[in-house]
């Protein structure tokens, strides 16, 4: 990249302007804005946060902590099953603290921007050309046209609607139908199960909601650890999920009284509810990205290089909006890297260790290579393991089935994978990503002393369970 491409450009109205102010989009404005340039944001009015804040990962999370809590689930291991903080749940309990915690996060998000010199522009995106876009507004004379040297596309994506099914958003709902629940269904039809079906099928399990969850594929969350799955579906089976592999939905039937799914395979599922959560799709659809020279796909998703550029070197797309993983955390990071890329700033990439956070009940995280990744690259590797009943904190906590799982090279002693499932896993899992970041071995976590009692403890635990594995085949 040369001098001439990173310099701002006078003819326009601003250095960069960022569509969307979701995760990565505020990242990226505010990193160029670090480095003094003129920035904007657009974003709709009402949506400050995007996705993200509104609809997806905030409410969600917190709707997830609010069962937590209110369900007694935490405790059932130390005071029985029978154990509840409160008996009779109500919408209105669980989206007490979610509206809450929206309204802060939206006050944090706009305070860095007026805090970094970025103006928020209120309206809806449009290209006009590749370097000119419409905002419009609610009102006509709040359209406006602005200009930009560099551009990044951060529009996130919403829930995909099959055409075939009519979404009413009371008895059939999409994962944002859910926040606007009148009462905690009895029964439910999950239709999909990846990382949002899973989460919401197990936040509804809990609350007592007899779940069914259909999936076409013939397993779960196939990216993940294998043992880690099989002990989440072992959970939610005992939460009393049912799950409908290899199935197709042919139809959903809507009356006063509830629902009826019907199969593919012409079995049909009765529920009060059903939520569908098959896939997602950019919110490119408004944007006009063809005024700018630019295509997207049938799922509204924009390709871009390793630096997040799309195919006009001046416009990026970070975040949901370019496809998996699609996580907060890792749109977070694309915005800072595209716009350091944009304005020749160099930039690290720890990308190939970042952690995968699924806030299941139990949550599942991980970093780094799956035991099936390794077996088909043909890598050699060691298994240790921590179970938590094995540690104090374990049973203070009254968790008796997590663990964590360390994939260790016999060769030169490297961390290649870290799994954790159960308590705290999205927390544990960073231990483990710091040390495999820095090119760290195992034989750290052997020789650590970790603060007792606590779940980190588990890292010494498996590390020294892989160790011995390893001493003993090298003395064969």
């Amino acid at each position: 990249m040369t001098s001439a491409d990173t310099a701002p450009s006078p003819r326009h109205d601003y250095d960069l302007l960022v569509i969307g102010s979701g995760p990565g989009g505020q990242k990226a404005a505010i990193a160029a804005a670090k480095l003094g340039r003129r920035v904007a944001v657009v974003e709709r009015r009402g949506m400050v946060g995007g996705v993200c804040t509104q609809t997806g990962t905030i409410p969600s999370k917190t709707l997830r902590e609010a069962v937590l809590y209110l369900t007694g689930y935490a405790m059932r291991g130390l005071y029985g099953e029978s154990y509840r903080v409160k008996q009779d749940i109500t919408v209105q309990d669980l989206l007490a603290r979610t509206h809450f915690v929206i309204g802060r996060e939206v006050e944090v998000i706009r305070a860095q921007l007026q805090r970094n010199r970025v103006d928020l522009l209120s309206g809806a995106a449009r290209f006009l050309d590749e370097h000119a876009v419409e905002v419009l507004g609610e009102r006509r004379g709040e359209h406006q046209t602005v200009t930009a040297d560099k551009i990044i596309v951060a529009t996130g994506t919403r829930p995909a609607r099959p055409p075939a099914v009519e979404f009413d958003d009371r008895r059939v709902v999409d994962s944002d139908g859910i926040l606007a629940m009148e009462a905690i269904p009895a029964s439910m039809v999950v239709v999909g199960a990846g990382v949002i079906g899973i989460e919401y099928a197990s936040m509804f399990a809990a609350l007592g909601t007899r779940v069914t969850v259909v999936e076409r594929r013939p397993q779960m969350l196939d990216f993940c650890d294998t043992e880690v799955v099989e002990s989440l579906k072992f959970h939610l089976r005992d939460l009393a999920v049912t799950f409908r592999f290899g199935e197709e939905v042919a139809s959903v039937g809507v009356s006063e009284r509830g629902t009826v799914t019907t199969l593919v395979s012409g079995k049909k599922i009765a529920a009060e509810t059903v939520m569908y959560s098959a896939g997602r799709q950019g919110v490119t659809d408004e944007l006009a990205v063809e005024k700018a020279g630019l295509e997207v796909d049938a799922r509204g998703r924009l390709t871009v290089d390793e630096h997040y550029r799309t195919s006009l070197g001046h416009i990026y797309a970070v975040g949901d909006v370019i496809g998996f993983p699609a996580l907060a955390a890792t749109s977070m990071e694309q915005g800072r890297q595209a716009a350091y890329h944009a304005f020749g700033e160099p930039v690290g990439n720890t990308s190939a260790v970042a952690p995968y956070g699924i806030y299941t009940i139990p949550e599942v995280s991980y970093c780094g290579a799956t035991e099936t990744e390794l077996t088909e690259q043909a890598i050699p590797y060691e298994v240790g393991i921590a179970r938590y009943r094995e540690l104090a904190r374990g049973q203070i906590v009254g968790d008796d089935y997590g663990m964590l799982k360390l994939l260790v090279s016999p060769d030169n002693h490297a961390l290649l994978g870290v799994h954790v499932f159960g308590t705290s896993a999205t927390e544990l899992v960073h231990i483990g990503q710091a040390i495999m970041g820095c090119g760290g071995t195992v034989d750290y976590l052997v020789d650590a002393v970790l603060n007792y009692p606590t779940l980190s403890e588990a890292y010494k635990v498996a590390a020294l369970d892989a160790t011995n594995k390893i001493r003993a085949l090298r003395a064969m």
